[in-house]
């Protein structure tokens, strides 16, 4: 039995690691997240009362809280996922955004390194440090090609350029220090428990609710798609058998141009609600974002070739899972919607602690 501390579990993807753990594995997990407003611990009301679960209400920003977490919890391994992430308001502001994903990590790092160096060489052996990234950080592509781990980096946002930045700090950190890292940079995420502000879960609920369907400029930016459980099966995989100092790309060979994404997500609807069918004609062009990334595909053959790893889902599979669950879970939804998944942390978690 392992404790693996995840930072960020709280978030979408890394809800979905910490809830993998606990229901396929006899792991502990440590769930260290600041709750920003993208931090939903109902999306770990699953887990939430196991034995082997524990959460923090930590900034990874605060040198001596993080300190703390480690020396009381004892971590045989990291998966930092905490992150600032959404595009858009790195754009309108980038100050969070460098705070977190650059300085954060760092300030993570540092913890980690000196935690490390006081292990006994058994446990100092197989402890490892797992950053999980973005393939945001390679910039933008034309009509062909793949981004692969040997891709240059290119950044073009604030948020893809803080991620950058993170990714080349844990490089460092390894190739100075010694410290025992892994990397992975995906593509896009979709599924259950995803914040409203990205375009799955903002179209699918707008167009439950009537709302217009808003895509920049003329929808014909393309996205790599993978669905975040098997996301989330990659990240273990990579923990576990990833080589130290290596960079594995994890992509969904699933690319949509948003217009198409958009158009699936209606066409469900239209089958699962057809009385407000065509949800289509809610579609509604915007003025497209600055520096609005061209396309992004992911070349995973090196985590199919060197770990075994392929999606299980298909995009459309995946696009129908998660649009049931959205309609189904209707209680999460209006949690997120309302607010009143901030009001429920601070109503349990003031009164019984966060350990």
């Amino acid at each position: 039995m392992k404790t693996i501390l995840i930072t960020g579990a709280a978030g979408f993807i890394g809800s979905a690691v910490a809830r993998q753990f606990i229901d396929e594995t006899q792991d502990k997990v440590v769930n260290v997240d600041k709750l920003t407003y993208a931090g939903n611990l109902q999306s770990l009301t699953s887990i939430s009362d196991n034995l082997r679960y524990k959460f923090e209400q930590v900034d990874i920003c605060d040198a001596a809280e993080v300190a703390r977490v480690f020396r009381e919890h004892q971590p045989d391994a990291v998966m930092h996922l905490a992150a600032e992430s959404h595009v858009d308001r790195s754009i309108t502001g980038p100050a969070a955004f460098i705070q977190t994903n650059i300085v954060g990590t760092y300030t993570l790092l540092e913890a980690a390194r000196s935690y490390w160096s006081e292990l006994d060489s058994a446990r100092k052996a197989v402890f490892r440090f797992h950053h999980i990234s973005t393939d945001e950080v390679y910039g933008s592509l034309d009509d062909s090609g793949f981004f692969t781990e040997d891709t240059a980096y290119e950044p073009n946002s604030p948020y893809s350029a803080s991620k950058a930045s993170s990714d080349h700090l844990v490089r460092a950190w390894h190739h100075t220090y010694g410290l025992p890292v892994v990397t992975t940079n995906c593509s896009n995420n979709y599924g259950p428990y995803h914040f409203p502000e990205k375009l799955i879960p903002l179209v699918i609920l707008n167009a439950v609710n009537g709302k217009p369907l808003p895509i920049y400029g003329k929808g014909d930016n393309i996205r790599d798609w993978l669905y975040v459980d098997d996301h989330a099966r990659a990240l273990r995989l990579v923990l576990e058998k990833g080589k130290l100092g290596e960079t594995y790309n994890i992509g969904g060979w699933n690319e949509k141009t948003n217009l198409e994404v958009v158009q699936s997500i209606c066409a469900i609807l239209d089958e699962m609600l057809p009385h407000n069918a065509p949800h289509a004609k809610l579609i509604t062009y915007v003025q497209d974002r600055p520096g609005h990334d061209r396309r992004y595909a992911i070349d995973a053959t090196k985590i199919a070739n060197d770990l075994g790893w392929k999606p299980q889902e298909t995009f459309e599979t995946g696009l129908r899972k998660t649009v049931e669950w959205y309609l189904t879970n209707s209680d999460w939804v209006r949690g997120v919607t309302s607010g009143d998944y901030q009001k429920w942390v601070s109503q349990n978690y003031a009164k019984r602690g966060t350990a």
